[in-house]
Order: structure tokens, then sequence, then C-alpha cells
């Protein structure tokens, strides 16, 4: 019985709150945003709102993490283990400089940016749903790799990291300060075979 309440608490009613607020949050900002225009997005009271979510934070802190954990699962779920290693960092170059130009995570960076000292658990449970998920499999996998003869890495969790931030060049920067909005899929497609090329010429085994 108990199981039935708690999976109905997270049925259809639940799922509007988080589609209705995901709309609002990204058209007005966390600041911007008020319950009323949530409930009246998602076409549910406040009474039923709140019976979800305590306040504006912990409904955000969800939309947020959920639509992490979204991404992260589609590209572990996407990504053969088993090729080669330049077809796996490809495959995960693609997916991680995708997520960072996207308006989601551009909006969700600036907010844990704005509001580190107020809402720092916002930083910390974004972290754990999405960047950490995707580290948490690729460092196993460098170790594999490492197994293979392909690569030779002493620090795979460092690495990981490394590889991480290699997907970040250029666009992100220019994302996150506004001073470039779209890319144009050679632009993304540098980055990513400039994070593989640099990762490859740094850890790969050269025959």
């Amino acid at each position: 019985m108990a199981a039935a309440i708690a999976k109905d608490r997270r049925g259809k009613k639940y799922d509007q709150v988080l589609s209705g607020a995901r709309r609002v949050f990204m058209a007005d900002g966390f600041e911007g945003a008020s319950v009323d225009a949530i409930s009246k997005e998602a076409g549910v009271s406040k009474a039923t709102l709140y019976s979800y979510f305590a306040d504006k934070r912990r409904l955000f802190t969800e939309v947020a993490c959920a639509e992490c954990r979204q991404q992260a699962d589609r590209a572990v779920a996407e990504i053969d283990l088993s090729a080669p290693v330049e077809q796996v960092l490809r495959s995960a170059a693609k997916h991680t400089v995708g997520f960072l130009v996207s308006d989601f995570a551009q909006s969700i960076y600036r907010v844990c940016v704005a509001e580190a000292a107020r809402f720092p658990e916002l930083g910390a449970e974004f972290y754990d749903s999405g960047p950490k998920v995707v580290l948490d499999v690729l460092a196993p996998f460098l170790d594999m790799a490492t197994d293979r003869g392909e690569l030779v890495v002493h620090d795979t969790k460092l690495a990981a990291f490394q590889f991480s931030a290699l997907c970040k060049a250029e666009v992100f920067d220019k994302s996150v300060f506004g001073v470039q909005r779209d890319f144009s899929q050679k632009e993304l497609d540098a980055v990513i075979d400039g994070a593989v090329d640099m990762f490859m010429a740094r850890y790969g085994v050269r025959n």
C-alpha cells in the first residue's frame, strides 16, 4: 500500500508540476518565476504544488536534477563502452558539448553561480545528478581502455575531469558570458575533435 501511494504521489500531476515549472523557469529565471505562474502553467492548484514541494527552491532543484539525470542516462545508454576508445570519447564529447551549450544547462549554471551562497545544495545536487554520473562511467572506462592497451592513464579520475574540461573549450565560456548564443555544427565539431585529439595525444598509445 505504501509503495502504491508513493508511486501515485509521483504520477501524472507530479510530472505536470515539473513540466510546467521547467517552462516557467526557462522563460523567467529562478527569481522571476512565481509559484502562481508555475501552478497556472502546470494546470494544478497551488495546494497540489505545495503537496509535492515545500518551496520554489526545492522545486527548482528537482527540475534541474531531473533534466540532468535524463541527459546523463541518455548519454550513458547511447555510448558503447566496448567500442574503440576514440569512438567512445567522441560520443561522450558530443553529448557533453551539446548539453553544455543548451539553453537549459546555461540557465541552470547561471542560477547555481548566482545563488551559490544562499542555495548551496542546488549546485551539489545538480553536479551529482549530471556531471558526476558521466564521470563515474568515464573513469572506469579509462581503466578498461588502459587494461586493453589503448591508453596509458595512471589517474583515471583526474583524466576524466580533464576530458570534461576539454569539452568546454571556447563554446562554454562564450555561452555563459553571452558572447555567442548559437553555434554551428562545424564549431561544435571542432571542439569535439579537439577534445578527443588532445586527450589521445596525452594518453593514447602510439603504435
